[in-house]
């Protein structure tokens, strides 16, 4: 049987696995589902269609599933979908999407620290960190391995592309290529996320390539970004990681930071 504080309040039809730990003045919906040893520390609100998945850590008064914040929203039973083994720090607020059974989504291995929002309909990806006071707004998709540093905003329909590393205060208002470092307001792109990828295990060939594309796209000024990206694709090894980069910047709807 679930360990669940005599003060936590656990509406009828929570489904909450027998080793999992509800903490003091926790409140839990009906709908909600909590894997197995995910603990809520205290004082932690699970709203509407919310689901943890195992290995949990919630820091209290985060508020995971609360209503879209967007004004389109028209009812139905929209939705959290949180994965495995991340860690979601105090006063985290996550909000359920805002169409009729849609999900916003967190995959697994995540560290979202303390005061960070990630709005309706956003799709964070797996070993992603999202550092103190982020705020994210709709649409939001971060890659997996993706780096957010403090204080860092992003605005709606954005995208963050796998390993790269994104500056404190930053305002992301072009998408962010996969394997860059970017800083700033504007958001510009200032060097390739060498030791990330090190660190993370892409090979030797697959760091040089995106070295290489990272020199094309970003340091011959006279290419715009099409002519950059065939010219990658014709002259740099086509690696796996070349090959993402190649094809998340030509689906960018908002443009590439540069």
């Amino acid at each position: 049987m679930a360990n669940i504080h005599p003060t936590a309040i656990v509406a009828d039809g929570a489904q909450i696995a027998d080793d999992a730990v509800i903490g003091p003045y926790c409140t839990i919906s009906g709908q909600a589902v909590i894997g197995s040893g995910t603990e809520l520390i205290s004082h932690v609100v699970i709203e509407g269609n919310t689901t943890l998945g195992a290995n949990n850590r919630v820091s209290s008064f985060a508020v995971l599933g609360g209503r879209t914040q967007d004004l389109k929203f028209k009812g139905g039973n929209p939705g959290v979908k949180i994965g495995d083994n991340n860690t979601i720090r105090e006063y985290v607020t996550i909000n359920a999407a805002t169409n009729d059974a849609d999900f916003t989504t967190v995959g697994d291995h995540c560290h979202i620290l303390a005061y960070s929002h990630i709005a309706h309909c956003c799709h964070i990806g797996s070993q992603v960190v999202i550092v103190n006071a982020c705020q994210i707004a709709g649409h939001v998709i971060i890659e997996d391995m993706a780096t957010i540093e403090g204080s860092v905003g992003i605005v709606q329909f954005m995208r963050v592309g796998a390993m790269a590393y994104v500056g404190a205060m930053s305002k992301i208002t072009k998408d962010v290529p996969p394997y860059m470092i970017a800083h700033g307001d504007p958001i510009q792109v200032r060097s390739f996320n060498r030791i990330g990828m090190e660190r993370r295990g892409v090979s030797e060939t697959g760091r040089k390539a995106i070295k290489d594309a990272y020199r094309i796209l970003y340091r011959q000024e006279e290419l715009n970004a099409a002519e950059a990206l065939n010219k990658i694709e014709a002259e740099v090894e086509q690696t796996p990681e070349v090959i993402h980069l190649l094809e998340f910047c030509r689906a960018s709807e908002k443009g590439i930071a540069r």
